[in-house]
């Protein structure tokens, strides 16, 4: 995970002390730019948290940095508060800002985000910035605190602050909020299917963004003594934001050498005689190589090169952390054999897009302890149905019952938490995590070590070590399913999970399948095209053609039924028993 490396923890203070050793013989303005460096690489850190982690673009780093500055400036001009304070109360004023222009993000997304947040850097440069900073006037400097009174001392503040923001920014990513933040960029819909908010998960990314950035820029009043709004322009936003991609901001190190670059390469082309604006015009360049790479940046790069070249941990060595854990790991509810209490039932349930139907008046019960198949041709509604069931469609009627509880009006990710969870027909597994990880961020708290070993020996899944982005399709599609179960729900929902599979991992899947209800606690509904696997795994299966239910009971009577067959193999009205359409072999191709 970003951020995550233990070592970076120590060898982040480590290089940021070597730094400052490096600068202590330099003259003073070269120290000054130092400084400028480092607080240039904690907004880039900010810039890691919105865009490297959650995926958004947000074009208005520095505004969120005059804010904090702005601040500083006016607490130093009618209070007297210490300087320490007046930078945290800097830093925090920017955090209401930045779940503000979050809230666009919620609806808005790439270009139209990217421009949204640019206007908003413009607007509070003309409306704020531009009017003046509080002493400026008056020439009324914002005054350092006297331990950090000269250019190297204040170097020396500015590093700390970005250490400690480096190791935070570890601790927060080792949990699950930095994980929260990745699964948002790669899919929303995947995010609230594993319980989690994606809007309280946005303007928390917005939020600490804006924090950091308004760190920084606080830190940037006591830097300048005299602020200015030059410097908070949209454009100087725009320059640290493609410096951020360009090296990885997401990571520290990428951070850093955003921020050193952002300062020291302007400076080089001046003493060149060159134009500064060559710099931006670098970063852009750079910039649009990575996102058009799909990459993480240089660090990215770096750090890919680094695990590629560093050996695996096997599951045998990982067993062995497991046995501690067994003895407190808490019982999973069993299904009630025999029981005919319903885990899920959606009654009259229809969904129409404008004058089509897509779903009409269905009917469905998962009983306790079941696999419940639902099959149909291609068309036939099972999609809009899972989605219904799910929260991600609402029905335009009908209701949806999960137990006792109804669940109209509940989102997709409440529906999570109360224990109903789904997979998805197109994989929407976290690539930057391990699969281990992944299934402790599904379980919310739930999936202990114990657990996770057995998820992943259900289904035959590869290490917990494993990088997800380093497995192929059906493999990812076999993790997806196990981490529907690592927060023991009562009910999941698997969506086409035998499609990329071959056909030994699709038997192999279908014992899995078959095994939950007894082994993991909750009922099943399998939509699957394999006809094969729903009729070896699934206790009981409904059919749907064109929205409707057509066939209602065990796989071998809903298999049999003669509309079941019209609906796959398209068999006339008039046409004999056992005859169709269509040719054998086109039978066999429709039923694989």
């Amino acid at each position: 995970m970003k951020f995550a490396d233990t070592k970076l923890v120590v060898v982040a203070p480590m290089l940021l002390l070597a730094l400052a050793g490096a600068t202590s013989g330099l003259p003073a303005y070269w120290v000054y730019l130092a400084t400028g460096a480092v607080l240039n690489a904690l907004i880039a850190l900010s810039v890691g948290v919105v865009h490297g982690r959650a995926g958004m673009v947000a074009l208005c780093p520095l505004a969120f940095a005059g804010i904090g500055a702005w601040t500083v400036g006016w607490l130093n001009v009618h209070t007297g508060l210490p300087f320490l304070l007046l930078v945290l109360l800097g830093a925090l004023a920017a955090v209401p800002v930045g779940v503000a222009i979050g809230l666009p993000a919620l609806r808005l997304r790439g270009v139209n985000l990217a421009v949204a947040t640019l206007a908003f850097g413009g607007a509070v440069a003309v409306v704020v910035f531009d009017q003046g900073f509080p002493g400026a006037a008056e020439r009324n400097p914002v005054a350092r605190p006297s331990l950090a009174a000269s250019e190297p001392g204040y170097f020396l503040l500015s590093t700390g602050v970005l250490a400690v923001v480096g190791v935070a920014l570890a601790a927060v990513s080792r949990r699950s909020t930095g994980a929260r933040w990745t699964a948002v960029r790669d899919s929303e819909r995947a995010t609230a299917a594993l319980g989690y908010s994606v809007t309280t998960t946005k303007l928390l990314a917005f939020a600490v963004s804006a924090f950091i950035a308004g760190l920084g820029g606080a830190l940037m009043a006591g830097q300048l003594g005299v602020l200015s709004g030059i410097g908070f322009q949209p454009m100087a936003s725009i320059t640290v934001f493609t410096a951020a991609v360009a090296f990885g901001s997401a990571y520290f190190e990428g951070a850093l050498l955003a921020g050193l670059a952002a300062t020291f390469i302007p400076e080089v082309l001046r003493q060149l005689g060159l134009p500064q604006d060559i710099a931006p015009g670098l970063f852009a360049l750079a910039a649009l190589q990575a996102l058009a790479a799909g990459s993480d940046g240089i660090a990215g790069g770096l750090r890919a090169a680094f695990r590629a070249r560093r050996p695996g941990t096997s599951r045998s060595a990982a067993a062995g952390d497991v046995a501690a854990a067994a003895a407190t790991r808490p019982e999973r509810p069993r299904p009630v054999a025999g029981s005919d209490r319903a885990a899920l039932r959606a009654t009259g349930v229809s969904v129409a897009y404008g004058a089509v139907k897509a779903v009409r008046e269905a009917d469905l019960t998962i009983t306790e302890g079941t696999v419940h198949g639902l099959i149909g041709p291609n068309g036939a509604g099972k999609s809009t149905l899972i989605d219904v069931l799910s929260g991600f469609v609402t029905p335009t009627a009908g209701q949806v019952m999960l137990g006792d509880v109804t669940l109209l009006g509940v989102p997709p990710h409440q529906r999570a938490r109360l224990g109903l969870r789904r997979s998805f027909q197109q994989g929407r597994v976290n690539p930057e995590l391990t699969i281990g990880q992944y299934l402790v961020l599904s379980g919310r708290g739930h999936a202990d070590r114990r657990l996770v070993l057995e998820l992943l020996d259900a289904f035959g899944c590869p290490d917990a070590s494993t990088k997800v982005a380093s497995t192929d399709v059906g493999t990812r599609r076999l993790v997806e399913v196990a981490a529907t179960l690592a927060s023991r729900p009562s009910v999941v929902l698997l969506d086409e999970p035998a499609a990329g599979l071959s056909a030994k991992e699709s038997a192999r899947l279908g014992v899995g399948i078959a095994a939950i209800p007894e082994r993991f606690g909750c009922a099943v509904l399998l939509v699957e095209h394999d006809i094969e696997l729903v009729a070896t795994c699934c206790d009981e299966a409904t059919a749907l053609d064109f929205g409707r239910v057509i066939a209602h009971g065990t796989p071998a009577e809903v298999l049999a039924d003669p509309a079941v067959a019209r609906a796959y193999l398209g068999t006339r009205a008039e046409d004999p028993p056992g005859e169709s359409s269509f040719s054998g072999d086109q039978e066999r191709v429709v039923l694989s």
